[in-house]
């Protein structure tokens, strides 16, 4: 068996060649991005720079502790606060009697944290639970960019996470796709092998052995790449600012398991393509070495199809009851990068089903011999037609899914903060100033980012990013928010502007919250709800109930000293989320360009017979390349209309779930990547088909 698959293999490498390149690609994706995560999970000790010559850090509380209902019992949950709360007075007068504090001169009245050179244990306990005592890497807790860090490594987490999950989930569909349509070209062999006496038992063990060694030599190849492109990845990343220095040294760590997790993947991947593709060759019988028709029949197995459409009858499934029970879930990425890819899944497995229906409705010129045999050779190779659209539906659909929703939530967001405000002019930045009174009657509303945390129910606690009002009046007469309950008007130091998210949304009740340095709780009125939109209304109070917010914000109906002339900042892009976005696409786009060129470069050096017959029929050599190609183009069309398809469902989806939460309609359809990722294919699968059919028509 062994001798019979490495000559299979060496007799055969043109054919395996796009399973294998595309199994490096995805197992050396894996790697880089595991080695990445591997990094940020654990990240190297940095030395603390505001206490850093202090052995122990007394830090005041940074996270808010209440207790909620658990069962029949009760719990505690915490949360993080905005920045930590001042060490006690009678604490730091207690610390000074009995050591020397380094503190930091701006804040000396009021410190956040004190360092001290003493044993940690006496510090513990004399601080007891009104502080934190620190030592060690813990030090780093009281820097004023340990929080910033946090926010950097989450971005990239959710980025190497997506471009790991996208590198497995198009893998998996090009090396089963070369491996099915390789089946289905050695039909005739398979038929040789039984009429000789092989079972169908030996047959299918012959495909999988022939899989286990592709799989393996592409694993292990593509770990080596992996580790080697890592490194370069991760100075990338910090160039662009979207990781910190550290990264740069940490990425190509020693840490094993992303080897591992990618090799077993690899060889997982190349397996499960081809146990389908096994199955069906052992059905092969020994009529099929006399075959030569070229229509094929039984292209969707009963397992394919089941699977194709309940992946297909999930994702749509999916949308209907996101949209129907948590429509604000719709604009999350988590949503709008793993729902897609169950709708591109289900009709990537269906698409020898939808070819012909598709292509009858494609604008196929009809006129000449030509137009008709590209349209009928399409329809009657529905296994080659379907090979070549399934990776070219893959790449369109995420691409028009992934930067047409990502845009269309950028633009709702713009759009919402554009029409909330009736000011003529805007300034946004840090630490904004309201400027000296005039005689003008400008009206000027400030505000700044606070946080609130507010019970759920009794089982839970919610953390709000919330705006600090300084002036309640000029902030109703300047505001366009969506108010469905109250009067903006009644805003004071006692009562707070909600959303339709809050438990208590009722006009007139009252709702216990924590302010953000965690002092309270307080009881709020509700003086009005706003819809919830995209995210951004609400909640809102004053400057009384936000303790060291900074205004960053100034709305103003005349120019302003402090003012800027633009009707209102748009929010920044996520620059981490852009390029993820363009990272996946282009890791799409290059598994396309090697599914393509295999699938067309094995279909079409089979085509030598046809060819000819054509040449026989008086077709001149010109004809038979434009009918090659011809076919190539419809293929490729047929990936691309199902894949606009598939992008029309999500982006509906979107727009649905963006008019349940009264945000404004503003769907960004990607025709430039789209157009873009359709034409790279068009051109790849010209020229795959183009070359082998100009050396056979020779």
């Amino acid at each position: 068996m062994l001798s019979v698959v490495v000559s299979g293999l060496r007799g055969r490498w043109a054919s395996f060649l796009g399973g294998f390149l595309a199994l490096v690609l995805g197992v050396g994706m894996l790697t880089a991005t595991g080695l990445g995560l591997a990094a940020v999970l654990d990240p190297p000790g940095r030395a603390p720079e505001r206490f850093a010559s202090s052995p122990v850090v007394v830090l005041g509380q940074d996270r808010l502790t209440v207790e909620v209902r658990r069962g029949p019992g009760t719990a505690l949950v915490s949360r993080p606060l905005d920045r930590p709360q001042p060490v006690d007075t009678a604490l730091l007068r207690e610390l000074r009697t009995r050591w020397t504090l380094t503190e930091n001169p701006a804040d000396v009245r009021h410190p956040d944290a004190v360092g001290l050179g003493a044993p940690a244990d006496l510090v513990r306990a004399v601080v007891g639970d009104r502080a934190q005592v620190l030592t060690g890497a813990e030090r780093r807790r009281a820097d004023p960019d340990h929080e910033r860090d946090g926010h950097e490594l989450t971005g990239l987490n959710a980025l190497l996470g997506t471009a790991g999950g996208v590198a497995a989930f198009v893998s998996v569909f090009v090396v089963a796709s070369v491996f099915a349509f390789s089946v289905a070209l050695r039909r005739r062999e398979f038929g040789l092998l039984r009429t000789s006496g092989a079972t169908p038992g030996q047959v299918r063990r012959l495909l999988l052995a022939e899989a286990t060694a592709l799989g393996v030599t592409a694993s292990a190849a593509g770990c080596a790449l992996g580790g080697l492109a890592a490194p370069p990845m991760a100075r990338a990343l910090v160039d662009r600012g979207l990781a910190p220095e550290w990264f740069a040294h940490a990425a190509g760590g020693s840490a094993g398991w992303p080897y591992h997790l990618a090799f077993w993947t690899g060889l997982c991947v190349a397996l499960a393509g081809a146990v389908a593709a096994a199955h069906r060759a052992g059905r092969t019988g020994p009529v099929d070495a006399l075959r030569e028709a070229d229509v094929d029949r039984d292209v969707l197995p009963p397992g394919r199809a089941l699977l194709g459409a309940g992946l297909l009858a999930a994702g749509l499934g999916l949308l209907v009851w996101t949209y129907a029970t948590e429509p604000e879930a719709l604009l999350k990425r988590k949503t709008y990068t793993t729902l897609p890819m169950l709708l591109t899944g289900g009709a990537a497995l269906l698409a020898p089903l939808l070819v012909r229906p598709v292509a009858r409705l494609l604008p196929v010129p009809r006129g000449g011999a030509v137009g008709l045999l590209v349209r009928e050779n399409g329809a009657a190779a529905v296994r080659r037609t379907a090979a070549v659209a399934a990776p070219v539906l893959v790449t369109v659909a995420l691409a028009g899914t992934l930067f047409g929703a990502s845009e269309s939530v950028a633009r709702a967001k713009e759009t919402e903060a554009r029409e909330r405000t009736a000011a003529a002019y805007v300034a946004e930045g840090p630490a904004v100033k309201l400027p000296p009174r005039t005689d003008g009657g400008a009206v000027v509303a400030a505000s700044g980012p606070t946080s609130l945390f507010v019970r759920d129910g009794a089982e839970a606690v919610v953390k709000y990013g919330a705006r600090a009002v300084a002036d309640p009046a000029a902030f109703a007469e300047l505001s366009r928010l969506p108010v469905v309950a109250g009067d903006l008007r009644d805003l004071d130091d006692r009562s707070i502007v909600v959303n339709e998210e809050f438990e208590r949304r009722r006009v007139g009740e009252e709702v216990e919250v924590w302010r953000a340095d965690g002092s309270g709780p307080v009881r709020l009125r509700v003086a009005a709800v706003l819809a919830r939109g995209t995210g951004d209304n609400g909640p809102y109070v004053t400057r009384a109930q936000a303790p060291g917010a900074v205004l960053d914000r100034l709305e103003s109906d005349r120019p302003l000293p402090a003012a800027g002339d633009s009707s209102a900042a748009p929010a920044a892009g996520n620059r981490a989320a852009a390029t993820g976005l363009r990272l996946v696409l282009l890791l799409v786009l290059l598994y396309t360009v090697i599914a393509l060129a295999s699938t067309l470069l094995m279909a079409t050096s089979v085509r030598g017979g046809e060819l000819a017959s054509l040449r026989l029929a008086g077709a001149t050599r010109a004809q038979a390349l434009r009918a090659v190609t011809g076919e190539a183009v419809l293929a490729v069309a047929i990936g691309t209309a199902l894949g606009l398809g598939v992008t029309a469902a999500v982006l509906g989806a979107l727009g649905a779930g963006l008019a349940a939460l009264s945000a404004p309609v503003v769907l960004a359809v990607p025709w430039l990547p789209t157009g873009a990722a359709a034409g790279v294919c068009a051109l790849v699968a010209v020229a795959a088909s183009a070359l082998p059919a100009w050396r056979l028509s020779r």
